[in-house]
């Protein structure tokens, strides 16, 4: 990447209008429409705990996608960087979001928990440190004010043949 700047673009619009606008907390939706140009469109809701439809990905969820899609994009760029070569990557990413008595919340803590498949078991212990520096590149965590951590566990698609 050449560019030290790169500007996003997105459109939003409330689409959870019933009729009356908010003229009444209970009586309107909390659904919304993302449009960003050339992709697809994104139905999202508020968190059901906020009057949200279960049905769509809440801007938690997101957020918290954001940080678990960054940290591998990071993570997967190194590896293969450091001829790495990573065989498959998933991730069961949680998060915490406290409320605060003024109706304001945060999120105080986020924790990865990627596993994955490298080709060679003499790659595994490089692919462990790699998580630390894929953290510390990650845009999204970079922008994050809470703490956001890992447990990564990686493991050798040859580990069988090379065990006595």
């Amino acid at each position: 990447m050449s560019d030290a700047t790169h500007h996003y673009a997105a459109a939003l619009a409330w689409t959870g209008n019933r009729g009356q606008g908010t003229s009444h907390y209970d009586d309107y939706g909390r659904e919304f429409r993302v449009r960003i140009q050339g992709k697809p469109e994104l139905s999202g809701s508020a968190d059901p705990g906020f009057r949200g439809d279960p049905s769509r990905h809440n801007p938690e969820d997101l957020l918290l996608v954001a940080i678990s899609s960054c940290h591998m994009l990071s993570y997967l760029a190194l590896c293969a960087r450091h001829r790495v070569n990573v065989l498959a990557y998933s991730d069961d990413a949680t998060a915490t979001m406290a409320l605060s008595p003024d109706g304001s919340g945060r999120f105080t803590a986020a924790l990865l928990h990627p596993r994955v498949v490298v080709a060679d078991v003499a790659q595994v212990e490089r692919a462990i440190a790699l998580h630390e520096r894929a953290h510390a590149l990650c845009f999204i965590a970079n922008s994050c004010n809470f703490p956001i951590a890992h447990e990564a566990v990686v493991s050798a698609a040859d580990a069988t043949m090379a065990a006595p």
